[in-house]
């Protein structure tokens, strides 16, 4: 049986949607995930700025119990583990909160996926999968299988891999 790591932020969590309302909150801004979506390089190197010098939230405790989960992600995953073995694969020890809070999140939403399937670790180079979805160039460029950049703001300069922009793109490509 073939594997398939998964990423959880921006890829099944709607982490930067999160990111942008705690941004908005801290600055009396107005950006929005669409904004950012079409935003020009200077307007998004502009709300980079701005989120590294008030990112702190990140590492508070609370900041990823309730991040929303991304369209159609409960389903395919759930479709995906019946044609492939799926870990779930998160670079959670940046942000020690986020370790029970991650797990937590995942019983809530992907209850089927049991804690045997869940990998928290620093760097992802030593994944080995057939298939690593992820929104990070880092976590790509390392890995062996195939690579699928999951689309999110802060990765559409990116054009060496092979890019799914949805769940139901992941569904088109691995459930043929």
């Amino acid at each position: 049986m073939k594997r398939i790591a998964i990423d959880m932020d921006d890829v099944m969590a709607d982490t930067s949607f999160k990111i942008i309302q705690y941004i908005n909150e801290r600055v009396n801004g107005v950006y929005s995930y669409e904004g950012l979506m079409t935003a020009s390089d200077v307007e998004k190197k502009a709300f980079y700025e701005v989120y590294v010098a008030n990112n702190k939230f990140l590492w508070e405790p609370g900041f990823f119990e309730d991040i929303p989960v991304k369209p159609n992600a409960v389903d395919v995953i759930q479709a995906l583990m019946g044609k492939y073995e799926v870990f779930i694969v998160s670079a959670a020890t940046e942000f020690p909160n986020s370790m029970k809070e991650k797990l937590q999140w995942m019983q809530q939403h992907f209850p089927f996926i049991g804690w045997q399937h869940i990998v928290f670790c620093g760097h992802k180079h030593m994944i080995s999968a057939d298939y690593l979805i992820d929104d990070h160039e880092k976590n790509l460029k390392t890995f062996t299988g195939t690579p699928l950049l999951f689309t999110a703001p802060h990765n559409l300069h990116i054009h060496d891999y092979e890019r799914v922009n949805s769940w139901l793109d992941v569904q088109s490509r691995l459930l043929v």
